[in-house]
């Protein structure tokens, strides 16, 4: 049987409001701030798939506290008192299957995500045209 694609909306704002980031498939992103100007911003997520991982991480490179969320759900508040994680997302990892501890404790041990994973290192900015100036010359 094929797993579903897991697929993460992150949103700015408590109650899926705000600027909102969509992912799907296996994916880490190492630091949110360069590659999306979003760290420590997220507020709120909808995480959907079978057997699905999301680990949200303090800090980049996956390191810092993680937050560990093993089944689809709708998070409205990362700042309840159970979570208390909200503003605080530097980098995640997602994966349609479940993680163990200690698949998470070797993601921060090695800062890399799992295998078969597409990891997001850092924002790609198109490359400026730069325009020669050609100077005509005069031939004498």
């Amino acid at each position: 049987m094929r797993q579903a694609v897991p697929t993460v909306s992150l949103f700015a704002d408590p109650n899926f409001a705000g600027r909102r980031l969509r992912f799907r498939g296996n994916i880490g992103v190492r630091n949110l701030l360069d590659a999306f100007n979003f760290n420590d911003v997220l507020s709120s997520f909808e995480l959907d798939g079978d057997d699905v991982t999301l680990v949200l991480f303090e800090n980049v490179n996956y390191g810092g506290r993680p937050v560990v969320f093993r089944t689809a759900r709708d998070v409205a508040n990362l700042g309840v008192a159970n979570l208390n994680f909200d503003n605080m997302t530097s980098s995640f990892v997602m994966v349609n299957r479940l993680l163990t501890d200690a698949e998470i404790t070797a993601i921060q041990e090695n800062a890399r995500a799992p295998r078969g994973v597409a990891e997001v290192l850092r924002r790609t900015r198109p490359r400026r045209i730069v325009k020669k100036k050609i100077v005509k010359r005069r031939v004498r």
